[in-house]
Formats: structure tokens, C-alpha cells, sequence
């Protein structure tokens, strides 16, 4: 009997996962540019604000007080006129201050006498509007490059693109971005055994990885251009796999070495380099990544295979499939979130362990259900807690890893 591959240590495989370079840049719209990243940094192409503007309702005035009204108001996106010393203008949150008008009575600061048609500062007395007020210079006003100036630097290039960073850019004047590539990937979810509506019968099971790895995978950058349910055998593995254009191709199941496991001979068939086969985690350890010949435009392509069980697919997803799509996709690492365990987290005699772990305060504590068919205790999880072999006791500090989520 041939023993099997000496499996790869868990934080071993997550480094050539992430020994891969970036797919390369394009220029997106801003529309299209959501969950890329910065392939270069951004820079600020103007002042923010672009100009003094007003940081509340009320009044631009210009000198003490009190004030003349001069003009009916100015408005957000409006073009001013000067103010003359001792006058005043209604002005609304956001507008452009007038030139000449050095600071902005509030709203609910001010009055007009009905007698005088003077502007009043009524926070002047507690008793009441005071006739004269020298309001102080740059009150309530947001000067013109209060945020950045044009040129600054924004963000550093592998920033992921969230929707506040798609905010930031166009206020600092960009209509598009220049961002890697997204990797797309074809999943392929493998099983004679599963069904894909309705409930368990007739010795067959659900799918669970084909509803939940596609969003997953699409919120680490990728984009998920194929996923089907294929049966088992060499055959139909074969093909989809030769014929494969996308970057990543992520099967589930048939990684072991059962009846009905032809991955391994699906890629020798390819002619792959084998990059990590197996790895020293528990669960998921039948876990696998080889690179394929390249594609049309001569880049290598990846493969990553999963085990079937679900919560052991997610282990091999976090370990090799999130790291490897988050490097091409030119995402910077975020590094490591640790916590302290609140209770002792079991671990494997010898090998990694990925537990689900719930949060209570600032430490972490086990779930049920964390057996590697099993996903009850994942979807409560706040995190997979990364456990060294023999366990870690109550008090220590270990390594969390998300999880899916929206």
C-alpha cells in the first residue's frame, strides 16, 4: 500500500497560496469598480472642500454684528456674491461662502429684529439678542482643503474598493479607477449524491456548498462566471477542468482517495503542478492546490479542491482559496485579528485546528456542531479560531479568521 503525500503545515500552504502575483490592472468605472483593488494609490485631484463652504444653516456674515441682510440666501452648488463688512446672508449647510464673509451665525443663534431688520447673535446674552457681536473668525465654516489637498494621498495601491472608498473617489474629482482584475473563477460542485432542490431521499443530500461558497467567493474579489453541479467521474471532472477559461477553478469533493475520487487523476490527466496536496488541518485536511497550464493569455491558472463535507470545504476555502483569489485580485493582506480565548478550545493531537468560535466581550468561546459534515455551529460563528495541536487553554490568545458573511 503507498502511503499517501506528507501534508503541508497549515500556515506553510497559506503562504503559497499567497505566492501568486496580482492578475493585472484595468481601468473600471466607478460603477463597476466595487470590491477591486487599487492596482496604483489614490490621490486627491483637487482641494476638499474645493472651496470655504458652510458648515451649518444659517447666516454668512461678514464683520461684527449686528448684520444688514444683503441678498435672499445662498444655496449648495450656488455662486455667491461678495458681502460687504457688516452684512449678512442667509446660507445653507454645504454652499459655497460668499467672498468676504468670514464666519456663519447659526440657525438657532440668530434673529432678525422686526423693528431694525438687523441681524441679531441671540447666543450673545442669555437673556436675550444682543445688539452687537464679534463672531469669531472661521466659525461653523469648513475651510477649502480642510480634508485633503489635491495631490495628497488618499489611499495606498491593494486598498479593497468598498463603497465608502467609491465615495472618497469621486469627491476627489475621479470618474474611473485603476484596479486589478478580478479573478473569475468556475466552481464545481461534485457529487452523484446531491440534489438540488427539495428535501433528502433516496440516500441523497442536499447541497449546501453550491448556495453558500459563490457568495463567499465573490465577496474575497472573485467572480464567479460558472458553477455547476457535476456527477461523479473521471470523465466530466476531466472536461470541465481542460476546458476551464476562468483563473481559479474550485471543485468540492474528490480530493481524497475513494471509489469515487478522480481529481487526482483528472489533473494528472491536465498536467498540473502540484502546489500543496493535503494539509496538517483538521477539518479539511484532503485539501489541494496545483497550478494549470495557461490559459490564452499565458498566464498560469489555479485550481483549488476542497473536501466535500461542508464545514471542511470552508476550512480548505480559508486556508487556500481565500488567500490565493485575495492575491490575484491584488487585495493588501489585512493581517491577523486575534482574540483571547474566554474558555479552552479543544484542538487536534497533532494537527491545526479551525474552530468555530463565538464572541462574548472581548474573548471567544467554542460552539457545538463543529464536526466537518456540519454547518449549525459556522452559521452562529463568529469566526474560525485557529487552534494549535493539543488545544489552547483558557486565557490564550489565537488567531481568528472570518468566516461567510454578507
Amino acid at each position: 500500500m503507498t502511503a499517501g503525500p506528507l501534508p503541508t503545515e497549515w500556515e506553510e500552504a497559506r503562504a503559497v497560496a499567497r505566492a501568486v502575483p496580482a492578475l493585472p490592472p484595468v481601468a473600471r468605472d466607478l460603477a463597476d469598480a466595487l470590491g477591486h483593488a487599487l492596482a496604483e494609490p489614490l490621490t486627491a485631484l483637487t482641494d476638499l472642500p474645493p472651496f470655504d463652504t458652510s458648515a451649518m444653516d444659517g447666516w454668512a456674515v461678514a464683520g461684527p454684528g449686528p448684520w444688514r441682510l444683503d441678498g435672499s440666501g445662498v444655496l449648495a452648488g450656488g455662486q455667491p456674491e461678495p458681502l460687504r463688512p457688516g452684512t449678512a446672508v442667509p446660507i445653507a449647510t454645504g454652499a459655497r461662502l460668499p467672498q468676504g464673509g468670514d464666519a456663519v451665525l447659526r440657525r438657532e443663534d440668530g434673529e432678525v429684529d422686526a423693528g431694525s431688520g438687523l441681524l441679531l447673535d441671540r447666543s450673545a446674552s442669555p437673556g436675550g439678542p444682543a445688539p452687537g457681536r464679534d463672531v469669531a473668525p472661521g466659525r461653523d465654516i469648513r475651510p477649502r482643503g480642510q480634508e485633503c489637498r489635491a495631490g495628497d494621498p488618499l489611499l495606498p495601491a491593494g486598498a479593497s474598493v468598498t463603497p465608502t472608498v467609491l465615495g472618497l473617489a469621486a469627491a476627489a474629482g475621479y470618474d474611473r479607477l485603476t484596479v486589478h482584475r478580478r479573478p473569475r473563477v468556475d466552481l464545481l460542485v461534485l457529487g452523484d449524491e446531491l440534489l438540488a432542490t427539495g428535501l433528502p431521499r433516496d440516500g441523497r443530500i442536499r447541497d449546501a456548498l453550491g448556495p453558500l461558497l459563490p457568495g463567499w467567493l465573490s465577496g474575497q474579489g472573485a467572480e464567479v462566471v460558472g458553477r455547476p453541479l457535476l456527477p461523479d467521474g473521471f470523465g466530466p471532472l476531466y472536461e470541465a477542468v481542460r476546458d476551464s477559461t476562468a483563473d481559479v477553478v474550485v471543485t468540492t469533493g474528490s480530493t481524497a482517495a475513494g471509489p469515487v475520487d478522480f481529481l487526482h487523476d483528472a489533473l494528472r490527466a491536465v498536467g498540473p503542478r502540484l502546489l500543496v496536496d493535503s494539509v496538517a488541518v483538521r477539518p479539511g485536511h484532503p485539501m489541494l492546490l496545483a497550478e494549470l497550464p495557461p490559459g490564452a493569455d499565458g498566464r498560469p491558472r489555479h485550481l483549488v479542491g476542497l473536501p466535500g463535507n461542508p464545514l471542511a470545504a470552508v476550512a480548505g476555502a480559508v486556508t487556500l482559496a481565500v488567500p490565493l483569489l485575495r492575491r490575484l485580485g491584488g487585495h493588501a493582506d489585512a493581517g491577523p485579528l486575534d482574540a483571547v480565548c474566554a474558555a479552552a478550545l479543544p484542538g487536534h493531537p497533532r494537527d491545526t485546528r479551525l474552530l468555530p468560535v463565538r464572541r462574548t466581550g472581548r474573548a471567544v468561546v467554542p460552539l457545538p456542531f463543529d464536526g466537518p459534515a456540519m454547518l449549525r455551529g459556522l452559521a452562529l460563528a463568529d469566526g474560525l479560531a485557529v487552534v494549535p495541536p493539543g488545544g489552547a487553554e483558557a486565557g490564550a490568545v489565537v488567531e481568528i479568521l472570518d468566516v461567510p458573511r454578507p
